[in-house]
C-alpha cells in the first residue's frame, strides 16, 4: 500500500494512509495541524538533543537507565512541542497562509479548524509539554520554560526582520543546551558550543527551505535570509554549514575528547558539500527534497559524537 493518498502538488499536506485510516474523521486535521504527516520537523528538533545528551554523557557506552529514559522523555517531548510549535505557526499565519499556494490547505487557514479550536488545542498539547519538562532536573526545567517565549513569539519574526532563520535556530536547539543539562544539571562551553552549531546549521537548512515560497514571500511582505541573500544564498548557506561544522568540532574537543577522533568529523561536511553541490534554489522542489535531507546530517553529527 502506498504511504501517501490523494496527495495535490499545490499543498503541502501530505495525506499519509496511518492518519486517514486509524485516526477517526474529527481527529485527523489536528494530526495535520502538528505536522504529523511530516516528520523531518520532528528529527530537527529532535537530534540536538540526541547531540547534547550524548556529549554530556561521554558516550552510549555508558548508557543506562537513566540515560534511555531522558532519551524516552525527549521523544515525546520533540513530537508535541513540535506540534505546539506549528499551531502557533499556523495561528500567527493564518491569514498569510491563504496567500501562499503550498499553505492554503493547512487546518487554520482553510477553515477545518476553528481558531478557538486551535488555541485550546495548543493549550492541551503546552501542558503535556510542561508534564514532561518536569520530570527533569531544575536547570533544564529551567531551559525548557525559557524556550516557551521564543515558540510563542518566532512567527512574527517573518514580519519584522530578514533574519527569522536566526531566531528559528535559537529556538529549534535548545535541545542541545536540555539535553547536555538534564545529564549534568549544568551548562558548560561544550554545551553552549554544541548549541551555537545547531543555530548555524538551522540558518543553513532554513535558508534552503524558504526558497521554496520567495514569489509568494515577496507578493505576501514576508521577510526571509532567502530573499535578503538572492542570488548569493548558496555562499551563505556553505558559510553557516563551515560554522557549525567548527563550532560542534569545539565542543567535541573542550569536552575533552582527542584530537585524532576529529576526523570523524568529516561525515557530516561530506554531506554538507554535497548539500551545496546539489542544490538549486531557483527551484522549489530542490530546496524541498535538500531542507529534508538534513535529518541525515543531524544524524551524522550525532554519528559523530557517539564514535569519539
Amino acid at each position: 500500500m502506498t504511504n501517501l493518498i490523494n496527495t495535490k502538488a499545490h499543498t503541502d499536506i501530505k495525506r499519509l494512509v496511518w492518519i486517514e485510516t486509524y485516526l477517526p474523521a474529527p481527529i485527523r486535521p489536528y494530526a495535520y495541524l502538528m505536522r504529523l504527516d511530516r516528520p523531518i520537523g520532528i528529527w530537527l528538533l529532535l537530534l540536538p538533543g540526541f547531540w547534547g545528551i550524548t556529549l554530556a554523557s561521554g558516550g552510549i557506552s555508558n548508557f543506562g537507565v537513566r540515560e534511555c529514559r531522558i532519551i524516552a522523555l525527549f521523544i515525546v517531548g520533540a513530537v508535541i512541542m513540535r506540534g505546539a510549535g506549528c499551531v502557533v505557526n499556523d495561528l500567527w499565519d493564518r491569514d498569510l497562509d491563504k496567500m501562499v499556494e503550498r499553505t492554503q490547505g493547512r487546518p487554520l487557514a482553510n477553515g477545518t479548524v476553528s481558531v478557538r479550536k486551535g488555541i485550546v488545542f495548543l493549550a492541551t498539547l503546552l501542558l503535556i509539554g510542561l508534564a514532561v519538562l518536569l520530570q527533569f532536573n531544575i536547570t533544564t526545567i529551567i531551559l525548557g520554560v525559557t524556550t516557551l517565549p521564543l515558540i510563542l513569539s518566532y512567527p512574527l519574526m517573518k514580519r519584522l526582520t530578514w533574519w527569522p532563520q536566526a531566531f528559528l535556530g535559537l529556538t529549534f536547539n535548545f535541545g542541545a543546551l536540555m539535553g547536555y543539562s538534564a545529564i549534568t544539571g549544568e551548562i558548560s562551553t561544550p554545551a553552549l558550543l554544541l548549541y551555537l552549531g545547531g543555530i548555524f546549521w538551522t540558518l543553513g537548512y532554513d535558508t534552503i527551505y524558504a526558497h521554496q515560497d520567495k514569489e509568494d514571500d515577496i507578493m505576501a511582505g514576508i521577510k526571509s535570509t532567502a530573499l535578503k541573500f538572492g542570488e548569493n544564498s548558496k555562499m551563505w548557506v556553505g558559510g553557516f554549514y563551515a560554522l557549525s561544522t567548527a563550532s560542534i568540532l569545539g565542543a567535541h574537543i573542550t569536552a575533552g575528547n582527542a584530537y585524532t577522533t576529529s576526523l570523524f568529523i568529516l561525515m557530516p561536511i561530506l554531506h554538507f558539500t554535497w548539500q551545496i553541490w546539489a542544490w538549486n534554489p531557483n527551484d522549489p522542489s530542490s530546496s524541498l527534497s535538500i531542507f529534508k535531507s538534513n535529518h541525515i546530517t543531524g544524524i551524522l553529527i550525532l554519528l559523530f559524537l557517539i564514535v569519539t
